[in-house]
This record gives structure tokens, C-alpha cells and sequence, in this order.
């Protein structure tokens, strides 16, 4: 009986401990407005994420064809991904928004884990030495939102990951830091690119009216992460 009351007292605990929890995210995230481009680059995420929908369901009814991207399968986020200031700011408001202090912490640490490892990629930094049973994922250039295996910021993934679909095994999707050969390559659905082009081609145009170059403001997602941020090891354009 004692034992009962016990297990039941530390469940009521830790049902209040979530609740405090989901209130204190709750105030957090209302103290952060939603912008003008948040606004913006949400409205053409939409529009990709319909486009990319219809075209998917064509190639199923059409040539039954189905992409074998799946939950768990994450090679794609060793890649170069790219993204722009739109989608970037957008990024660190969800952040800061939904992201407990610890996470954000976590998060500061792999991104500045990327840039270090991507300085040694460069030929900027020696690389370190490291010991026969070091785990070699440590060094992996995978972006800095994956936990898991699964993106942290899913809602507010860029362009270039709405748009990533393969119909050949995910394994053949190896990450840009992958020096082994190619056992199979990648089968990209390349007809998403073009039927969600339209739409998200409108994100350069929403850079452009300021006045910036939207060609040349595009970088890879950790850089314009730590920047967003306002982290102290982030690279200015």
C-alpha cells in the first residue's frame, strides 16, 4: 500500500512538474511576436509543401512511384543545405520560441561543433588526432537540428528538405563528408523541383525588394543559424 501511495505521489509530481513546463513554454513563446517575413516565408512554405503534396500523389497514381523517405532514415542532413536570411530568421524565431534554454544550448554546441569540423574540412583547422575507438560520428558534418534522428525544427526545415525526395534506398543518400565510393546513387524525384519552383522562387523575390541579393545571400543552414542567433563563432557573410 505504502508503495502504491509512493509510485502515485512522484506521477502527481511529475504531472505538475509538465504542466509548469508547458506553461512556462507557453509564456516564452508569447513573448515572441510573429514577424512580417516569418509571416512571409510560413505562407511559402505552405505553397511548396501543397505543390510538392500534388506532385507526389501524380507520380503514385501516374508511374506509381512513391519516394522511401521515411521517419528514421537522416543520411540527407549530412548534405549541403542550403538556405537564405528569409528562411533563416524564420528558423531562429521558431527557436527561440519553442526551444527550452537547455535545448538551445545543445543546439549552440552542435552548430559550433559543425564550424569546427567544417574549418578542418576546408583546410583552415589541423584536424585533431583521434584514437582507434573514437566514434567517428563525432566528426560528422550532419546538421546541427538533427537529435535523434529526427529534425528538431521539422515545421520550419528550409526549401531545399521540403523539396528532397528519393526513390532508391535512403542509404543511397550519403552525406556531403561521406570520402567512400558510391555503393548506389541517389534517384532524386526531380519532378517536385520543378512543380514547387514557381512557388518557391518567390522566396528570392521577398529578399530581393529590400534591396539584397538573394544569390549571393544564400549559405549553408549552420552558418546562417549561428548568425541568426547571434552566436560569437558565426561567420558573416
Amino acid at each position: 500500500m505504502e508503495g502504491r501511495c509512493k509510485a502515485v505521489a512522484k506521477m502527481s509530481l511529475k504531472s505538475n512538474h509538465q504542466r509548469v513546463y508547458r506553461k512556462n513554454r507557453q509564456r516564452q513563446a508569447a513573448r515572441i511576436s510573429v514577424t512580417a517575413q516569418e509571416r512571409f516565408v510560413q505562407g511559402v512554405y505552405a505553397g511548396v509543401d501543397e505543390a510538392a503534396g500534388r506532385e507526389l500523389d501524380r507520380l503514385d497514381r501516374e508511374d506509381g512511384v512513391a519516394p522511401s523517405c521515411k521517419p528514421g532514415c537522416f543520411q540527407c542532413c549530412g548534405q549541403h543545405i542550403l538556405m537564405n536570411p528569409a528562411e533563416a530568421h524564420a528558423l531562429a524565431q521558431f527557436v527561440r520560441r519553442n526551444f527550452s534554454q537547455t535545448e538551445i544550448r545543445g543546439l549552440r554546441q552542435r552548430t559550433q561543433r559543425w564550424h569546427a569540423q567544417d574549418e578542418i574540412r576546408l583546410g583552415r583547422s589541423p584536424a585533431p588526432a583521434l584514437s582507434e575507438s573514437a566514434d567517428p560520428c563525432c566528426c560528422a558534418l550532419f546538421c546541427p537540428l538533427l537529435v535523434e534522428g529526427k529534425c528538431s525544427a521539422y515545421p520550419v526545415r528550409p526549401v531545399i528538405c521540403r523539396t528532397h525526395f528519393v526513390s532508391s534506398h535512403p542509404s543511397s543518400c550519403r552525406p556531403s563528408f561521406d570520402s567512400q565510393p558510391e555503393a548506389e546513387s541517389a534517384v532524386s524525384l526531380t519532378s517536385v523541383l520543378k512543380a514547387t519552383h514557381a512557388t518557391s522562387i518567390t522566396l528570392s523575390t521577398g529578399i530581393e525588394n529590400p534591396g539584397r541579393d538573394a544569390t549571393h545571400s544564400i549559405m549553408l543552414l549552420p552558418h546562417w543559424l549561428a548568425i541568426e542567433m547571434g552566436w560569437d563563432f558565426a561567420i558573416e557573410p
